[in-house]
Parts: structure tokens; sequence; C-alpha cells
């Protein structure tokens, strides 16, 4: 009984909704507007893809020439390099072979002369400039271990370093900023508060020897090198 019903009122349904064929075609209409609007969603994110593929295509590609040029512009720059190695090694070789002029003495490449008059930092600097030379510049501990043994007894001389220019900013007298330093306990400390911008070499009975600052009107020797 209740199956018969059913289909009783499944067929006035079915009678009455094709009685207004109009909502089929709303029905069908809204289905075609989802399925364009799906569509054009689709679309519009596959262009995109694409697009980002394309313009990473296109990044791929750039970087590929790029490191080409680099890789070309490389080899020659690594000849070059090579050549200067050996070069270097040559004239170092050559250098130290060099003699030095009497008075100066020779360590590695360099030759280097102890002054035997006292004079301010400014003074040495300009003496050692006429002697075609320049105030020592310490670039290793070798070379502070040599100029420790140089100096000898006469304890402190002026060597080429300031910081005349910046307080606190120590750098050597050819301009360049000091890396390795020997700097003895609690130095630089331009003590009680007078200027000290000029940096000396403090002997020591054992190796390598300290720096300590002091002011640049002091009169000692100094150590010229060229």
């Amino acid at each position: 009984m209740f199956l018969i019903r059913l289909i009783i009122s499944c067929d006035v349904v079915h009678f009455q909704w094709w009685k207004r064929p109009y909502k089929v075609a709303a029905l069908c209409l809204g289905l075609l507007c989802v399925l364009l609007l799906a569509g054009i969603i689709g679309l519009g994110v596959h262009y995109q893809l694409q697009t980002s593929y394309n313009n990473m295509t296109k990044e791929r590609d750039q970087l590929q020439i790029n490191y080409s040029t680099l890789t070309k512009e490389r080899d020659p720059l690594q000849t070059n390099r090579d050549q200067l190695q050996r070069e270097t090694i040559r004239l170092n070789k050559k250098l130290k072979g060099r003699p030095c002029h009497e008075g100066w003495i020779k360590f590695e490449t360099s030759c280097y002369f102890l002054s035997t008059v006292n004079k301010t930092w400014e003074e040495s600097r300009m003496d050692c400039i006429r002697r075609e030379a320049h105030l020592v510049i310490i670039n290793n501990r070798e070379e502070q271990v040599f100029i420790n043994g140089l100096n000898g007894a006469n304890k402190q001389i002026w060597i080429g370093l300031t910081d005349t220019i910046v307080e606190g900013t120590w750098k050597w007298v050819d301009g360049t900023p000091l890396t390795t330093t020997y700097w003895g306990d609690g130095q630089p400390n331009s003590w009680k508060e007078t200027e000290q911008d000029c940096g000396e070499f403090v002997h020591r009975s054992t190796d390598p020897g300290d720096w300590n600052d002091d002011g640049c009107s002091v009169e000692q020797y100094c150590v010229c090198e060229k």
C-alpha cells in the first residue's frame, strides 16, 4: 500500500515538474554556468602555472648563460693568478738574494735599519723616508721576533703604527689596517688619559716582545724598513 502511494506521489511530482519547463531550463543553465565557471577557473590556474613555468624556464636559461659566462671569465683569471703566484715566488727569491746597504740588516725580503739618535715619532718617520724607507711594518710573528732581537737593550723603539687619524683605529704608516697585533697586557691604554697615539716596540728578554702606545712627542730610537 505504501509503495503504491509513493509511486503515485512520484508520478504527480514528475507531472508537475514537467508542467514547468522553465525550471528545467533554469537548472540546465545553472549547471552550464557552474561548468563554465569551473572551466574558466581551471584555465586561469593553468595559465598562471604555464606562465610561472615559462618564467622559471627563462630564469634557468639565463642562469645557465651567466654560469657559462662566469666560467669563461674565471678560467683566464685563474691563469693570471697562477702566473702572478709564480712571478711572486720568483721576485721573493730575487729579493732574498738582494744585498742590503751598509748599516742595514737583512731579514727575509726586507732590509732594516736601527737608528742611533733619539727622535719623536714624526721625526723618525721623516728620517726613514729620507733613507728611502718607512718605519717598520710588522706583518707576522717571525718579523716580530726579529725586531725584538734587533732592538736588544734599547727597550723602546718607534714602529710605523699610529691612531692619529681616528682615535682607537690603529693603522700602519702605509695606510693598511692593523690585523695581527702584539700589544702588551692592557695596551693600548692612553695612560692617564694622555695623548698616546703612536706605537712603540718594547723589547723583552723572551720573544716575541710586545707593543705599547706612547706620546708621539717622546724621543727614542726607531727601526726603518725597505
